[in-house]
């Protein structure tokens, strides 16, 4: 290490403190009463800053850069902005010792003899501390959470941002060693914070943040003014009594001298980020120096040493990358390896290191001698037994345990020095003189070889691996190359700085020089590559280049000087720099060219490395054949170009060499007739047939297919012609086909439609399918194209694909989740079994989700579905009629329960109360035996109870709130419930009569509860219901007498025989008192003289059902408004019921057969467009 002067200034006062602005642009001094800026590139004083009335004690800068604060005598503190303006000011009781801003916060620490003050620019007050004695310096730790104070009692406070003492650190010497600087180690790689502290008992402490002591106090011998980190904490500046600035490791080792001064050295610092360095003295100077740290290196091979920090030796593998630090906690001066031994010399002994094993990637060494002896060299040399010490114009060489055994004295100095091996204990060197001799020294030879003499002073050298060759650097910058037994200078190139021979080939050199790697084989011409540095090192394709600090292993191809060899068919050679690096291309050129060249053993070995098992089975055949005693290299080498592409070349051979057929087959297996026909020139017309007929064979399997169908089609080969079109999707050519094909063709012509159908072009297909006349294949393809439409109408034409239509669409319907129009399709084509199912399935999911409308609509086309099989397979009619009533009754309970269930579960009813009553009293009167899934017998029981409780059934609600009690009740109405069971028995015992409902067969009044069911309990007559408001209809169903058909029985009610129509009469009554207007009713307008109404009669008491049997006198009274039929399909017969009250209107719907007043039922259709119970769409024509 060594410092060099920049520039220097003297001012008249003493330099007390200084600070560097954080982009290392400026410098601030504290220079008597002022602030001295000076510009760091040159010493140019930018601008004095007057504004403290006293002297300024000390300066800092803070890290962001923004502004600067001074601490003077006059007890203030300035706080400046980086454009140099003061702009805030306060005060101290006593002068101002140190300052020092935090890194993080910017938080401005200002110490004074009796106090410190903590300010910030969110603050508008400095937060002051009381000190129990004169605080000498302060600085923060790198996060900005600590402050240390040091006190001239001896003593480091550290405190954290709020002033308060954590840790106290009372130094040894007390008053007597007062600490005089501190600064904590900025670098982000420690572990712990780390204080370095400097007290005038002339000790360098350091300890850790807890105020435990790192290591030992490490004497000075002069008393320190200032201490201060490197950048990023790696080295130390002091400075002090001693007139000079000390460079310490970070671990307190001294390595030198950066300037010595006329005066105590009051300040220094180093400039942010850089290597230079800045002294302030007593005398008022200012010197600022630049630090250049020299490499320390030493290179044998593939290991590279190099000093570290001063005090470590990193021992690195350059082709394993490996690294090993070696620590020597003193200053490294020189370092030489060599094998497996290391020497390092430190100030004041040499230490002999060497590898634990001898495996070559082996990095760990042990202390194997130390001589402990002071010695001044310029090179240091190590060997297996010795060490050399270069100095000057002299050689000395030591044994490991310090005795000299010899010594050689040079003519000149000695400017190079190297190890080139040799057995332990008799090594030679290589060594360089300035007067341009070059000498060859064994170490257990007193008298030196002279090798040769040359007029330029040696810079580098290097000896080639077999000995016979030595390549010179000079001080010209040549590299000069010399044969060492003829002493013949052998070539020479300009612009050298280093050389290095390859160690793995003789002929092979390197050397670097003006930003440029130089490569030389033999004596061809330089190959050049951009490079930056020294080269020291070529083993094999890598050269080992140290740039600045810093070694590499660059992997260069050896591509250029293989070509070389190449160019001069020098094959084997060429093989030889291959081996040492070279792309894979690379490789396969050498191959080609060595077997070009008939070389078949290179060319073997350069086919193997890139694997190319064609190449190697020809060389494998030419060397049977050789064996076998053929001997034609032409015939050889028109092989060799026959299997590198050039083909002409090859026939050109063969020709030669006699084999005309061989060329002629070389070209027809390769397609190449136009060749062909040129070689075979006028010859046989049976071979030209023969080229003829493989150049179509050609057209059709590779290069021309479109002029191979052409051809096909010219000559009938209509099949081959399809499927070159087919396989090319040639969707025109193909349609040409088809339409020139007569429809006897038919197997081209399915081959066509297969095609057709493959290349999407489902029209063609079609087309070509009715030419043929296979309808079967025309409606799979409509099937599998999803053309539906054209699928319907042909299966319209042809019922007998019907099942072939229907069931995949009624799948492909299914997969595309649309159930209801699957089930109609399954149904359509007559898979009744497959439809059942879909629906079975469609109203169980519908429960499930307690989508009950659904539910209802799917039983309803269940049982729909069940009837056309009982009316298609007479077998199960019984069967499917039981299911047919059963679904029936299914549906009408799960519509029904709908409402129910949208009255439980949404908060808000839009049913009437009337409504929702006469929904769960026919619900409770349905499920006298089981309850179907889904329907809740909780939820019915409690509609009924609240809406009968609401309308004055009470007698009903209070037995529907018993039932309540013995079932299992949700939580969420179980509170209601209980309420309820406690009111209702404050509410008579009765049912309001209005409610009642009337038989109107028999006109008997039915107790709510009818433990009967929907029937009257008098005649047993069944009730009809609206399947909107459950009302009971005043409906009276009958049946024909035995031998009327439907037909009949219709044509009888459409005859509308005259009636005896009697009309009310308004009456007039007036006495003395009153006058009455009343309506005569006494006749109403079903008279006693209805035909039917007589048939209503019925014998009182009886338990059995007696229905009501009408003859054709009283169908043919009838009229046709009257009367309501449900048009049942076979096998089921019609329904006919009589309104009882004709002026009330109701109408059924034609599908389902339900009942509605008409009124309701106009409004549900207005509502949904189609029939709230089956769900026929109002603009559809019938059932």
């Amino acid at each position: 290490m060594r410092a060099v002067l920049t520039w220097r200034d003297k001012v008249e006062q003493c330099i007390y403190d200084l600070a560097f602005k954080p982009d290392g642009t400026q410098l601030i001094l504290a220079a008597g009463n002022r602030l001295l800026v000076y510009d760091t590139s040159d010493g140019t004083l930018l601008q004095p800053l007057k504004g403290h009335k006293d002297t300024v004690y000390c300066v800092a800068y803070a890290k962001d850069g923004k502004r600067f604060a001074s601490g003077s005598a006059d007890k203030s503190i300035i706080i400046w902005t980086s454009k140099l303006e003061g702009i805030l000011k306060y005060t101290h009781n006593d002068s101002i010792q140190c300052v020092s801003y935090n890194p993080i916060t910017h938080q401005l620490a200002s110490c004074s003899s009796s106090d410190f003050g903590l300010w910030s620019p969110e603050q508008k007050s400095v937060s002051k501390h009381k000190s129990s004695s004169k605080i000498t310096c302060c600085s923060w730790t790198n996060d900005g959470q600590y402050l240390a104070l040091g006190m001239s009692n001896g003593v480091i406070s550290i405190r954290n941002k709020n002033g308060e003492e954590k840790v106290k650190i009372e130094r040894p010497g007390g008053s007597f060693s007062p600490i005089w600087s501190i600064c904590w180690n900025p670098s982000r790689e420690e572990h712990n914070d780390i204080l370095a502290v400097a007290d005038w008992g002339q000790k360098l402490s350091f300890y850790q943040l807890s105020g435990k002591q790192i290591g030992k106090d490490r004497p000075l011998n002069f008393d320190p003014c200032c201490i201060s980190y490197f950048t990023k904490g790696e080295y130390i500046l002091v400075g002090g009594s001693d007139k000079q600035v000390s460079l310490f490791t970070k671990d307190g080792v001294r390595l030198g001298t950066v300037g010595e001064q006329n005066s105590w050295v009051w300040t220094c610092r180093v400039k942010p980020d850089s290597n230079y360095v800045v002294v302030g003295c007593q005398d008022g100077t200012i010197s600022f120096y630049q630090l250049i740290f020299s490499t320390v290196h030493g290179l044998y091979k593939d290991r590279y040493a190099y000093r570290d920090s001063m005090t470590d030796v990193i021992v690195q593998h350059l082709i394993t990358e490996q690294k090993v630090r070696i620590k020597c906690r003193e200053l490294v001066k020189k370092i030489a390896i060599y094998k497996n031994r290391l020497a390092i010399q430190l100030p004041e002994k040499i230490l002999i290191y060497e590898l634990y094993s001898d495996d070559s990637v082996d990095m760990h060494y042990r202390v194997k001698e130390k001589i402990v002896k002071k010695f001044e060299c310029n090179l240091l040399v190590v060997c297996t037994d010795h060490i050399i010490l270069c100095q000057e114009k002299r050689l000395q060489c030591l044994s490991f345990s310090g005795v000299k055994e010899r010594e050689w004295q040079m003519e000149s100095l000695i400017r190079y020095i190297k190890v080139i091996g040799g057995p332990a204990g008799r090594e030679g060197l290589l060594v360089g003189l300035k007067n341009g001799q070059i000498l060859k020294i064994f170490v257990d030879n007193l008298f030196a070889i002279v090798l040769l003499k040359q007029a330029t002073a040696v810079r580098c050298l290097d000896m080639s691996a077999s000995r016979n060759k030595l390549a010179v650097v000079d001080e010209n910058d040549t590299c000069l190359v010399y044969d060492i037994h003829t002493k013949e200078l052998l070539f020479q190139e300009p612009n050298a700085n280093s050389v290095a021979w390859n160690t793995q080939c003789e002929d092979m050199l390197c050397f670097s020089g003006g930003g440029y790697l130089n490569i030389k084989a033999s004596t061809f011409p330089v190959h050049q590559q951009k490079l930056q540095g020294f080269v020291v090192g070529y083993n094999g394709s890598k050269i080992f280049c140290l740039h600045v600090f810093s070694m590499s292993a660059v992997e260069v191809p050896q591509s250029a000087p293989m070509y070389q060899y190449l160019d001069r068919k020098m094959f084997k050679e060429a093989y030889q720099i291959a081996c040492l690096g070279v792309t894979d291309a690379d490789w396969r050129e050498l191959a080609m060219e060595a077997l070009e060249g008939l070389e078949f053993e290179t060319a073997k070995k350069a086919f193997t490395r890139v694997q190319d098992l064609r190449y190697l089975e020809l060389i494998s055949s030419i060397e049977e054949r050789k064996k076998r005693g053929e001997s034609n290299n032409d015939l050889f080498l028109a092989e060799v170009f026959s299997y590198q592409g050039k083909f002409h070349e090859a026939a050109k051979l063969y020709k030669r060499s006699g084999h005309e057929n061989l060329a002629l087959d070389m070209y027809t297996d390769l397609c190449m007739f136009e060749y062909a026909k040129d070689f075979l020139g006028s010859g046989d017309p049976k071979e030209t047939k023969m080229l003829i007929t493989k150049q179509a064979d050609w057209a059709r399997n590779i290069n021309e297919p479109k002029a191979a169908v052409e051809m096909y089609i010219s000559a009938g080969e209509h099949t081959k012609a399809i499927e070159i079109s087919g396989s090319h999707g040639w969707v025109d050519m193909l349609i040409d086909i088809a339409r020139k094909l007569d429809k006897a063709e038919r197997e081209p012509l399915l081959m066509c439609a297969r095609y057709f159908k493959k290349l999407d072009s489902p029209g063609y297909a079609a087309e070509t399918y009715l030419k043929v006349g296979d309808l079967k294949s025309l409606v799979q393809l409509y099937v599998d194209t999803k053309r539906w439409d054209e699928a319907f109408a042909l299966g319209e034409k042809h019922p007998e694909f019907k099942d072939d239509i229907y069931v995949p669409y009624a799948q492909w319907l299914a997969e595309n989740d649309r159930f209801e129009e699957a089930q109609k399709a399954f149904h359509k084509a007559g898979r009744q079994g497959e439809a059942v199912r879909v629906l079975e399935q469609l109203t169980h999911n519908a429960v499930v989700e307690s989508r009950f409308n659904d539910a209802a609509y799917y039983y309803w086309m269940l049982s729909m579905q069940c009837l056309d099989m009982a009316q298609a397979d007479p077998a199960q009619k019984d069967v499917m009629l039981d299911k047919f009533h059963h679904f029936q009754h299914l549906a009408e309970l799960y519509h029904g329960y709908q409402t129910i269930h949208r009255y439980m579960e949404e908060p808000f009813s839009f049913d009437l109360p009337e409504t929702l009553f006469n929904i769960s009293k026919f619900l409770l009167h349905s499920l006298t035996k089981a309850t179907p899934l889904g329907i809740s017998k909780v939820n019915t029981l409690f509609t009924l109870a609240k809406q009968s409780k609401a309308l004055g059934a009470y007698k009903l609600a209070r037995h529907a709130y018993d039932k309540l009690r013995g079932l299992q009740i949700p939580a969420r109405i179980q509170k209601s419930i209980e309420l309820g069971t406690l009111t209702i028995r404050s509410k008579p015992f009765h049912d309001s009569e209005e409610l009642v409902p009337l038989c109107y067969r028999c006109s008997t009044n039915n107790p709510l509860l009818n433990n009967l069911g929907n029937v009257c309990i008098n005649c047993r007559q069944p009730f009809i219901f609206s399947a909107s408001s459950y009302e009971m209809l005043h409906l009276v169903e009958f049946y024909l007498e035995e031998g009327i058909t439907d037909e009949e029985a219709v044509a009888l009610i459409d005859l509308e025989a005259p009636r005896h129509k009697r009309e009310g009469k308004w009456q007039e009554i007036a006495n003395n008192n009153s006058q009455t207007l009343r309506l005569d009713e006494a006749m109403d307008a079903i008279g006693d003289d209805d035909p039917f109404t007589a048939k209503l009669s019925f014998e009182q008491g009886g338990s059995e059902f007696v229905p009501v049997v009408v003859n054709r006198s009283v169908l043919r009274s009838m009229s046709r408004r009257d009367v309501l039929i449900k048009r049942w399909p076979p096998p089921l017969q019609w329904q006919y019921f009589r309104s009882l009250l004709p002026d009330v209107s109701i109408t059924m719907c034609p599908s389902c057969f339900q009942m509605f007043h008409s009124e309701d039922y106009e409004l549900l259709v207005l509502q949904h467009a189609c029939c709230p119970y089956c769900r026929r769409r109002i603009d559809d024509a019938g059932p």
